[in-house]
């Protein structure tokens, strides 16, 4: 078999919880104390490995811990145990468009946000007219994106990043951009990334998403991995749980 693209291996992330404050410290000083905290484990001791060129998709409550570990995947927050073993480039796209400045136009944005998703300025210039093809804006390329609308603001954030063309690649409810034609040619702009041989990590709530597009699945509940395996498997018992809640 050939490695992983992603091995998560026993994987915990804990946050400090306090119920007060001692914003000052006269409030301190009246308290008498400092403020008294306690651990919550947003994930807990959670181990899978995610195929090479395969769609995983990571489903679970709200609450569940799944945005969390999503952003332990995504480098973004450390794991306090455990650890995560990558083979192969790794692209996030968790907020679309988080990299852009309002007052830069939407041609000076692009270079910003293709250089923080890794890409060279020589990169981005191969790839230029193809992002503003794909992201519908037009003239309006070189206008802020201050005036922007919602819409071509997060086509155009959107656009930037699926042209990384990464190993591996972890998104976060990005299907639900634009309006529903754009949805389809994003659609299948990740199955030509899947087909591609390109691995993609997805968290959504959306079932017909995750049923359309994935090949494995993990189920996380309560900060634990509940099951995880083939969508055919795991889908139908997640569905069953929610329907008895």
């Amino acid at each position: 078999m050939s490695e992983p693209a992603v091995t998560v291996n026993n994987v915990s992330k804990k946050f400090r919880l306090f119920k007060e404050n001692n914003r000052t410290l006269k409030s301190t000083v009246m308290r008498g104390r400092r403020v008294v905290g306690e651990d919550f484990w947003a994930v807990r001791d959670v181990s899978f490995d995610v195929p090479k060129g395969s769609t995983f998709g990571l489903i679970g409550r709200n609450g569940s811990g799944k945005s969390t570990l999503l952003k332990c995947l995504a480098k973004i927050l450390s794991p306090n145990e455990g650890s995560i073993e990558y083979n192969g480039r790794l692209a996030a796209m968790l907020e679309v468009g988080s990299g852009f400045h309002p007052e830069l136009t939407g041609r000076e944005n692009v270079y910003l946000n293709g250089s923080i998703l890794g890409l060279s300025r020589k990169e981005v210039a191969a790839r230029f007219d193809e992002i503003v093809d794909f992201s519908e804006i037009g003239d309006f390329i070189d206008q802020p994106v201050k005036n922007y609308s919602s819409g071509m603001y997060v086509r155009l954030g959107f656009s930037v990043a699926i042209t990384v063309r990464p190993d591996i690649l972890v998104v976060d409810e990005v299907l639900a951009v634009g309006d529903s034609a754009f949805q389809r040619k994003s659609q299948d702009k990740f199955n030509e990334l899947r087909d591609g041989g390109r691995t993609v990590i997805l968290v959504t709530h959306s079932m017909a998403n995750i049923r359309r597009m994935c090949d494995q699945v993990a189920w996380i509940d309560k900060g634990q991995l509940v099951h995880a395996g083939s969508v055919d498997e795991v889908a139908p018992a997640y569905e069953d749980f929610m329907k008895s809640r």
